[in-house]
């Protein structure tokens, strides 16, 4: 079957999660710039997810570039991704209202659930279309998503004794990512 009911779908999907977490932004009750000061944590909680969702948006874009079809296995572990997505509004809510080690830590957990589930979705794309695809060729041996996985879970170490450093860790993995992954596109073009 084709790939566009599934690129639709996931970019709706992706859509509606930045529309909830930014309605979880409430308006301040004061009217001067100090009215503003106790929402410094929520607005950087939104604003670093919304960024890590728009790295996977915009990766997700540059790994179905590369896909022929889709079959099963490709919808599950698509939807597999969208359900680890889906949490980000949750936990990035808790963490921006309770900036403490357990929320810090369950928002590098969920984090960490995403990029396994888009490292799932990468090999079922790949097994489903040969290991000698432009596909199996342009992700390599996914070094950046395997150092990714590693700080994340460091990261989650770190937010039980300091969550001021993993959060640090968590922007260091968003930097990496900030440029959307270019490996596919190189293949793709001429």
């Amino acid at each position: 079957m084709g790939k566009g009911r599934l690129e639709a779908f996931s970019d709706g999907v992706i859509a509606i999660l930045i529309t909830i977490m930014v309605l979880e932004l409430k308006t301040p009750h004061g009217t001067d710039f100090a009215a503003l000061r106790p929402l410094i944590p929520v607005f950087l909680s939104y604003v670093l997810s919304f960024i890590y969702l728009g790295i996977y948006w915009n990766n997700h874009h540059h790994l179905l570039q590369a896909v022929r079809q889709v079959n099963g296995r490709i919808l599950w572990a698509n939807l597999h991704l969208l359900f680890w997505l889906s949490l980000i509004p949750f936990v990035t809510s808790w963490m921006g209202e309770n900036f403490a080690p357990v929320p810090v830590a369950c928002y590098g957990a969920i984090l960490l659930l995403n990029a396994i589930a888009y490292f799932i979705l990468t090999r079922v794309l790949i097994a489903s279309h040969g290991q000698d695809s432009t596909l199996a060729i342009a992700m390599g041996r996914d070094f950046k998503g395997k150092v990714s996985l590693l700080i994340y879970a460091i990261a989650i170490s770190f937010a039980l004794m300091n969550p001021l450093i993993a959060c640090g860790l968590y922007v260091l993995v968003a930097v990496m990512w900030l440029v959307p992954d270019r490996r596919i596109e190189k293949k793709l073009t001429p």
